[in-house]
């Protein structure tokens, strides 16, 4: 059944707009230049539009659009045929420098506290596939499901891939976090 356009419309802007800071979020952090960031999310929501009438009501309205973002910016990386990064995951080291922080705080909301400049260049530094599960899962919020449904992974990698995001995190950062008083440093 297709809904009049004043519907299809009153529903999109309903569901699907509330998102548009969280898709330009996405998109800036894919590609890293805020002019593509917003060409890629107009081409989203302009997608997500001309499709809303295969969304499915009552579902993630959010998880669905940053889909199609990712699909988007898949596909235009595609076409210009450039080489992704590859990851070395043993150069990653498996264990955490903020202890005391990560028995307090395992799903990093003590990331979210002291999100500024220095934190934001550490998270841009790290692998893509590090840096966006880590969007999706602390900045966004989504749960370990739908970020692995949007990244065709399983659950496990989703975790294994935060995991590892977070304890790179906390290597670069440690310094800092001891600098401006977030942690206090450990004894030799």
């Amino acid at each position: 059944m297709t809904l009049p356009a004043d519907e299809h419309r009153r529903q999109f802007e309903a569901e699907a707009l509330p998102h548009l800071d969280a898709v330009f979020r996405y998109a800036h952090s894919l590609t890293g230049d805020p002019t593509r960031a917003e060409d890629l999310t107009q081409e989203t929501m302009l997608k997500a539009y001309r499709a809303w009438h295969q969304f499915e009501r009552g579902s993630n309205a959010k998880a669905w659009l940053l889909t199609i973002l990712r699909n988007t910016f898949i596909n235009e990386y595609r076409r210009e045929q450039h080489q992704g990064k590859t990851v070395d995951i043993s150069s990653i080291e498996p264990f955490a420098v903020f202890h005391n922080a990560q028995d307090v705080d395992p799903e990093g909301r003590f990331f979210n506290s002291i999100v500024d400049d220095e934190v934001v260049r550490a998270i841009r530094a790290l692998p893509e596939e590090f840096r966006e599960v880590l969007l999706l899962s602390d900045v966004e919020d989504l749960p370990y499901a739908d970020i692995a449904r949007l990244l065709d992974i399983p659950v496990g990698t989703v975790k294994s891939r935060l995991f590892r995001a977070r304890h790179a995190l906390q290597q670069q950062l440690y310094d800092y976090a001891v600098e401006m008083g977030y942690v206090k440093r450990r004894a030799s």
